[in-house]
């Protein structure tokens, strides 16, 4: 008994200190692929296999009841420790290379996801993308703002050396 209270306290801390968690079930992949998986979401996520009475137990203790009709079958959870866009495309690049892995849901920034919303995540550029098109976007308006300032003074210029080419001819 004791041990599994162990259990429901190390998943819970797990799901307190995640920035996002993935269900999936894994009914059909071999330990290499597994392994393969894990490797995938290394940097990321943690990839854990879990009872699903124990992580139901952990979720209803951190306040989070969607998960239990997903808690069926073999279950294993990536708890997201860096960004939870990269760490759902490795599941979905994974699952779309491997069928026996099942995208369940997930629970992101204080709301449960389901599979379909867990890939449209996955389908969002990185952080890293979007930062690079800001940055790129506003160097653009830097660039266009700094045109029309020096726009001025160059027709002012170019007008200047007209008359003065005039002036000269005359």
């Amino acid at each position: 008994m004791a041990n599994k209270e162990a259990t429901i306290a190390e998943i819970s801390e797990a799901i307190r200190n995640s920035s996002g968690v993935l269900l999936t079930e894994y009914r059909g992949l071999t330990v290499a692929q597994l392994k393969e998986l894990r490797g995938n979401l290394r940097g990321n996520a943690s990839y854990a296999v879990v009872k699903n009475t124990l992580a139901k137990r952990a979720f209803n203790a951190e306040g989070i009841n969607s998960f239990d009709a997903e808690l069926v079958g073999p279950t294993a959870i990536a708890f997201v420790h860096g960004d939870t866009v990269t760490a759902a495309k490795a599941l979905r690049d994974f699952a779309k290379a491997n069928t026996a892995l099942v995208l369940k849901g997930g629970y992101f920034d204080g709301a449960p996801l389901t599979s379909d919303e867990v890939r449209k995540l996955a389908d969002l550029e990185t952080r890293e993308v979007l930062l690079a098109k800001l940055a790129g976007a506003v160097k653009a308006s830097l660039f266009g703002a700094a045109y029309m300032f020096n726009a001025p003074l160059a027709q002012a210029v170019r007008a200047v050396d007209a008359l003065r080419q005039k002036q000269e001819n005359a």
